[in-house]
């Protein structure tokens, strides 16, 4: 189910990290996406 996800997640959300953003300074939704990409990309490797 997880790589599922991971799978749409690539498609639908933005890369962050392609865009070189400083999670620094990144803001709440912004973090929020990045929080909900890493769990489920961790559950799909695992």
């Amino acid at each position: 189910m997880f790589k599922i996800l991971a799978q749409i997640n690539k498609v639908l959300l933005p890369s962050f990290s392609k865009q070189r953003m400083d999670l620094a300074k990144a803001k709440k939704w912004q973090m929020a996406i990045i929080g909900y990409r890493y769990y489920v990309t961790t559950r799909a490797l695992s």
